[in-house]
């Protein structure tokens, strides 16, 4: 990884990077058209002419830099395209028309999607970037390439992450663990999740990632020849029991050991199993017997077996994991796959290009649409929410570990770990959470709240004449869809009901902040509101917060900011009133003695509630040199 940031680092020369480029594109053997390709690296590098990056260098640097991590993914002449000349639309002139005009709508599509929103005013970054995720995400459900050449500009940024300042480093590598890994984790894109996760972790905790680093390096010896002694030992065997088979081995990547450390609460050195096995056959039997053996020759660790070939990740990824205990006592894993297995255990959803690029196919979309079938469904589920509810709900469809349910008739559902029945009710069909009486699990009666576990068969009963679903529910589902579902039900079904409710909680929050709802029913105050949040009318948002669309505490803040911006100098507003009554309190109390009960005196506080430790017995008089609070 290393070599890889220097070599990004020493090329600075665009053409001479361009040509090694061409090399590997020619090296590959899809028969790509290199004219078009030279057409769009020279409309990039002139469109970007006089931009530097951060190290100095020519900025569609990046941009080829970017084009030949999607050719070592495997993608397409127009994937290769749009990643040079992803950045055009927004830092230079050109436009969606000029790409389309020469490279084809697709391509111009592709560029689009990937381009932020950089026309849209936003209150604050936060908004702009879930926003930003949002549009990518929809452009990403109708051509999955748009977030495959996302991933590898991250990529590349992250590489050359070094040039950018302490805070940038930190942001970027923060939204990439919580966005951008992910994503190629659920895309199945583990090698690009490894390297992002492991590039982030460098700047997050430079500590924890440099202590890492270096233990593996003093014990790298130790440990490669404990690898190179198992697979000797492993490949001999099988080639007594007549199994064709290749054999990798490696250390984990420091990302995962981070996780293990503080999921266990261990050093490093209390982590044992740093070494991973990878058996790679011709076919899915041969896996099993693969299997047989090293259960044969190593002692398996109970609870350590994962079938990933019968039941299959949702991001397609397929393997046998088993951890065993070497002869040394050292216990490792062994994870054994076909080899259409791990073409897409490497690259996830970009592996199929690689299949179809053999078929003639030159600018190639996804075939199997049921692969991202999830992107589309999450979408489908979130038209109705807000950028904030929509991040959220986002984080835990797509991000969360999962759970693997079946249905009475043997169909396999995955839905994020700590789902209820009611998750796996709505996750079947709308009408069916809607109609939801009871749940059974595994032939037994269950509660709503019931957690459910790997390989639990779930059965939903419902009737007709359901009151439908309780409010009580929100608190109670963990999937985004299931609660974006019920809330759409209470927004069509109950409107009258949730202005009231609505109304109600935005007072109190008011009060809260020491408002009252007049002071803010002002037109000049609640028309931009109303505007920048999409309601037509003030019963609209009263209606949203009682659905649960829009929080309560969103609308006050908004609506006090809003409140704060239009104050005129020359009179008084209801922020300023509620100031004063600040202001005279304070200054009544500072007109009190201060007298202590306990004899202590805390600055800024009256009659302050002490409890004395009793390890030093301090005494009055004493400075007080710490204090616990609670929590």
């Amino acid at each position: 990884m290393d070599e890889m940031k220097k070599e990004q680092h020493t090329l600075l020369d665009p053409d001479r990077m361009y040509e090694e480029l061409e090399k590997k594109i020619e090296a590959s053997g899809h028969g790509m058209s290199l004219e078009r390709i030279r057409s769009a690296y020279e409309m990039a590098r002139t469109a970007h002419e006089g931009q530097l990056r951060k190290d100095g260098s020519p900025y569609v640097t990046h941009c080829v830099a970017a084009a030949d991590i999607t050719v070592d993914m495997g993608l397409d002449e127009d994937s290769i395209i749009a990643a040079l000349l992803h950045d055009v639309i927004e830092d230079t002139s050109l436009t969606h028309a000029d790409i389309a005009r020469q490279f084809g709508t697709a391509v111009a599509d592709i560029v689009e999607g990937v381009t932020k929103l950089t026309r849209v005013q936003y209150t604050s970054k936060e908004d702009e970037q879930m926003e930003n995720l949002r549009k990518m995400l929809m452009a990403m459900a109708k051509d999955i390439r748009v977030i495959l050449i996302k991933i590898a500009d991250r990529l590349h940024n992250m590489r050359t992450m070094d040039y950018q300042t302490a805070a940038k480093q930190r942001s970027k590598s923060l939204e990439t663990m919580e966005i951008y890994a992910p994503i190629a984790h659920r895309l199945g894109m583990q090698r690009a999740k490894w390297e992002l996760e492991d590039l982030s972790l460098q700047y997050l905790d430079p500590t924890g990632y440099k202590e890492i680093t270096e233990t593996l390096e003093k014990k790298m010896p130790q440990l490669e020849s404990f690898m190179s002694t198992m697979k000797d030992k492993i490949q001999k065997r099988m080639d007594e029991e007549g199994i064709s088979c290749t054999i990798f081995c490696r250390i984990k990547h420091v990302y995962s050991i981070y996780r293990k450390m503080y999921a266990q609460k261990l050093d490093i050195n209390g982590i044992f199993d740093l070494c991973a096995f990878r058996v790679i056959v011709d076919t899915i039997p041969d896996c099993y017997n693969v299997l047989g053996v090293i259960h044969d020759m190593f002692k398996p660790v109970p609870g350590r077996f994962k079938d990933y070939i019968s039941t299959p990740k949702p991001n397609m990824y397929q393997s046998v994991h088993t951890t065993v205990i070497g002869s040394e006592g050292i216990p490792f894993e062994v994870q054994i796959r076909t080899w259409d297995m791990h073409h897409t255990a490497e690259y996830g959803i970009a592996a199929h290009w690689k299949y179809k690029m053999h078929d003639g196919g030159n600018s190639v979309r996804m075939g199997d649409e049921d692969k991202f079938a999830w992107v589309r469904r999450l979408l489908e589920s979130q038209q109705e929410s807000d950028a904030q509810d929509f991040f959220h709900n986002l984080k835990i469809d797509m991000f969360a570990d999962e759970v693997f349910v079946f249905s009475p008739k043997g169909d396999v559902i995955n839905l994020p770990a700590g789902a209820t029945p009611i998750d796996f009710a709505y996750s079947i069909h709308s009408d069916v959470g809607n109609h939801m009486v009871g749940a059974s699990v595994n032939g037994r009666i269950v509660n709503f709240d019931y957690v459910l576990q790997n390989g639990d068969i779930v059965e939903i009963r419902t009737s007709k004449s359901a009151p439908g679903p309780s409010r009580d529910w929100l608190n109670v589902a963990k999937s985004g869809s299931a609660r974006t579902k019920i809330k759409q039900w209470y927004k069509k079904e109950r409107r009258e009901e949730n202005i009231i409710r609505g109304r109600e909680m935005l007072e109190d929050e008011l009060k809260h902040n020491g408002l009252t709802l007049e002071d803010v029913l002002d037109e000049d105050i609640m028309s931009p509101i109303l505007k920048r949040l999409s309601y037509g009318a003030p019963e609209d948002m009263y209606a949203a917060i009682g659905y649960g669309g829009l929080t309560a505490t969103r609308a006050a803040n908004r609506l006090k900011d809003e409140l704060a911006r239009s104050a005129k100098p020359d009179r008084k507003t209801a922020l300023d009133k509620v100031s004063e009554a600040a202001e005279r309190r304070e200054q009544q109390a500072a007109k009190k003695e201060g007298k202590a009960v306990h004899g202590i005196l805390v600055a800024g506080l009256d009659n302050c509630l002490v409890k004395f430790s009793r390890c030093c017995t301090p005494v009055p008089g004493d400075e007080i040199i710490g204090f616990i609070t609670r929590g």
